[in-house]
């Protein structure tokens, strides 16, 4: 876990820039807070709106960023009016709480956009629980948001817009399907079930902190598709607040709420979340953990019994998950995993294509976002798959089978992009070959995606040929992922 987070590649120090420029947002959100004469509550709100909006907003285009940011004021003012105003009517403060976590899932079928604006939402009502709101603060409440939003895009589009100098990000759309068979709306009655659970539940252990529980729930179901990838996320969410417990026994209990210092540890702990979030779960939750450590330090609340309450709410949370994506329309896996290898086994039939198109002379022919595509596939290949090769998995054969379609896996990844690289050289050779080779790749992804056989025909005159070499390598590695991938069902990777 260090190794990934502090030895992780960071390619154009992307995550530095995206970590400093948040840290740089949601500063000077809570400093135009300050100076508005906002109290306390509406600078915390001021600031945890501030890091929605740096965190949560990842279309593809710096332009769809904007429109999504600026539509987050327009989802969270009105869920912010109505947590505020059931302040005082709990039965319907619940159920509308669960609408929100509904509605927030069920908005993932819409892309990047729909996902920011329902995690936006929903944090919405959650810090109006965190914070106690009520009507009377709302004007307060409205403006911290407007103005928090308003600097953090400032700073996002304007001061520092590292994006203008980088290529559109590729975000894989979610497996389809329609009704119950679209994961997406499998996702929501789980994620408001498995809510529901960790509200009666989380009362119970706690009448004033019970929203931390739903809170557990609603994070372990972002960016998890299957039921091991929840399983795993809510135990590393777990793991995470303990390490996170610990440290604000020993950080934020001796500081005392004084604000000077807390706030250069926030800060410390907003870098830690924005740096770590795209490596490491477990990391970002210990970070996330402090920064609550430390917020309710400034409110004058924090003791070890209060960190203790939050270990209870969470392990709470984990719970409603894991039993909601065990017992209810359960998404295995198994058929996950098999989506995104599929598609990413496509993508490199695409990469082939397109490269054979650009070595053959069409100067329109441009392989770089297809290679781009396929990185991300492979990202979420390894996310579905990490269930199967987490430590804690005692099935050491489907851990094996796993790693092995992994490793072949990085083997296609790398064979295309060394083949990118010697098609986009303008003294690349042309030669008859390549057409043949690239026809014999494609046609082996084919014979994967629909059942078929295949086979590699060797060429001792490939070492000579970089890009010949390439392909025959990229050959080789689609062969033998027919075995493992062709497993039948109650063997190793089937029906994990």
């Amino acid at each position: 876990m260090l190794k990934r987070v502090f030895v992780a590649p960071d390619p154009g120090r992307t995550r530095l820039r995206f970590a400093m420029r948040a840290v740089l947002g949601i500063v000077l959100a809570v400093a135009v807070c300050g100076l508005a004469g906002h109290s306390l509550t509406g600078a915390v709100t001021g600031g945890l709106a501030a890091l929605l909006a740096l965190f949560t907003v990842t279309d593809a285009t710096v332009r769809g960023q904007a429109v999504t940011t600026a539509l987050l004021p327009a989802v969270g003012l009105p869920v912010l009016t109505a947590a505020a105003g059931l302040h005082d009517h709990p039965v319907a403060r619940d159920l509308t709480f669960l609408a929100v976590v509904g509605a927030g899932v069920y908005a993932r079928r819409w892309g990047p956009r729909g996902h920011s604006l329902g995690v936006f939402a929903f944090m919405t009502f959650f810090v109006a629980q965190f914070l106690h709101a009520t009507t009377d603060q709302l004007p307060e409440l409205y403006a911290a948001v407007l103005l928090s939003v308003l600097t953090a895009a400032g700073v996002r589009f304007g001061l520092w817009c590292y994006e203008h100098r980088l290529p559109p990000a590729v975000v894989p759309a979610p497996p389809g399907g329609t009704g119950l068979a679209r994961v997406t709306t499998r996702q929501a009655i789980q994620a408001t079930a498995g809510a529901g659970f960790a509200l009666v539940v989380g009362q119970l252990v706690s009448g004033q902190r019970w929203y931390w529980a739903v809170g557990a729930t609603w994070w372990i179901f972002v960016n998890t598709t299957s039921r091991g990838e929840t399983l795993v996320r809510g135990f590393r969410r777990l793991l995470g607040t303990v390490i996170g417990i610990a440290l604000g026994l020993v950080v934020a209990m001796p500081v005392h709420g004084d604000p000077t210092v807390t706030a250069c540890l926030a800060a410390a702990c907003v870098f830690g979340i924005f740096y770590t979030a795209a490596v490491s779960y477990t990391w970002m939750m210990l970070w996330v953990t402090l920064l609550a450590g430390l917020l309710y330090g400034l409110l004058g609340v924090l003791g070890p019994g209060l960190l203790a309450l939050r270990l209870a709410e969470t392990g709470v949370g984990a719970l409603g998950a894991a039993l909601a994506v065990i017992l209810l329309l359960p998404v295995t896996t198994h058929s996950v995993t098999d989506a995104w290898i599929q598609r990413a086994l496509r993508c490199v039939h695409a990469c082939t294509a397109e490269t054979a198109r650009r070595l053959a002379g069409a100067t329109d022919a441009d392989p770089a976002p297809r290679v781009a595509e396929l990185e991300q596939l492979l990202a979420r290949v390894r996310l579905s798959v990490a269930p199967l090769v987490h430590p804690l998995n005692p099935m050491l054969g489907r851990k094996r089978r796993a790693r092995h379609v992994l490793a072949l896996l990085d083997d296609c990844a790398r064979e295309v992009r060394g083949l990118v690289a010697v098609a986009a050289d303008p003294e690349a050779s042309h030669d008859a070959r390549l057409a043949a080779a690239c026809y014999r790749v494609q046609a082996a992804v084919e014979a994967l995606t629909d059942g078929g056989d295949v086979s590699v025909q060797t060429d001792d005159s490939a070492a000579t040929e970089p890009a010949l070499a390439h392909l025959h390598g990229l050959e080789r590695a689609l062969a033998e992922l027919a075995r493992p991938l062709r497993t039948p069902s109650g063997s190793p990777l089937a029906g994990a």
